[in-house]
């Protein structure tokens, strides 16, 4: 079997030994002959960004990735040498969020980016129009320690469009769009004046269900969440509610959908182990 549980230091306490070792098996059908892995059972081949979720749901979940030479192998040939982007298949259009999705995956197996991410970071820079754009490529950025010289004006730009009391957005989008902002303000090296304000209008924002979401509850909104609750050192109120929730987006087959009664897939999975990973922290 690819996946094998580890020592109890990564135990998620919302599931059983039986339950983590069903998700580990689950995530091991996912992975090709390449060591890549694809998005859900029904994807015909692996894709950059589906190995990276897969990568970092196994480490949250107690798991141990085998082939992990193969895969880096595979990511590097998801890079277009001449712009330094990589794209999510090989020989596929290089893509800004995808190159920093790729510089993640990469620290991840052990992979050394101090040749490839000078020049990722610059075409992740040169492509970052749009929030998501940003948003990522600040990620990407802190994954292998880089910067760059529009981090300020990113700051400032954000700062901008920040309410009074810290959040981002307006009406059901609030709690989304603080989630997903303050966390890029921090990772670019900003700051935040009033964490406990931020801190309660996300409680406030936490739907009956115990998950985040615009319109009803979901992982990935609720992820954006929870990594600013975790980038606060703080968790929500209702903790217990959220696991709750998380465990209510669990399929027989182990994996998890991104909704309750969604099939499973490697980024539903991914983001309820990386949010269970965060309750249980210290920090």
């Amino acid at each position: 079997m690819i996946v094998t549980l580890l020592g109890i230091l990564l135990v998620l306490p919302a599931q059983s030994s039986d339950e983590k070792k069903a998700t580990l098996d689950y995530l091991a059908k996912l992975q090709t002959p390449k060591a890549a892995f694809k998005a859900d059972l029904k994807s015909e081949g692996p894709t950059l960004r589906a190995t990276s979720s897969a990568l970092r749901a196994i480490k949250y979940f107690g798991g141990e990735v085998s082939g992990k030479e193969k895969i880096a192998a595979f990511l590097l040939s998801c890079r277009d040498a001449e712009s330094g982007g990589f794209a999510d298949s090989p020989g596929g259009k290089p893509d800004g969020i995808v190159t920093a999705v790729a510089l993640m995956a990469l620290v991840e197996v052990g992979q050394p980016t101090d040749k490839t991410a000078p020049a990722s970071i610059d075409f992740m820079v040169r492509h970052a129009k749009a929030f998501e754009q940003i948003r990522m490529t600040a990620a990407g950025m802190e994954a292998v320690s880089g910067r760059s010289d529009r981090n300020a004006e990113w700051i400032a730009l954000l700062a901008k469009e920040q309410n009074d009391d810290g959040t981002f957005g307006k009406g059901n989008a609030m709690t989304r769009e603080t989630g997903g902002k303050v966390a890029c303000l921090l990772r670019l090296g900003g700051k935040v004046k009033d964490a406990d304000r931020i801190v309660r209008a996300l409680d406030a924002g936490q739907r009956a269900d115990g998950g985040f979401g615009v319109e009803k509850s979901e992982l990935e909104t609720s992820y954006r969440v929870v990594r600013t609750y975790h980038m606060l050192g703080r968790r929500p109120a209702r903790a217990d509610a959220l696991r709750a929730f998380i465990a209510s987006c669990r399929n027989p087959d182990g994996g998890y959908g991104v909704a309750p009664g969604q099939p499973s897939s490697v980024s539903g999975t991914y983001f309820a182990g990386i949010i269970l990973h965060w309750l249980a922290s210290k920090s």
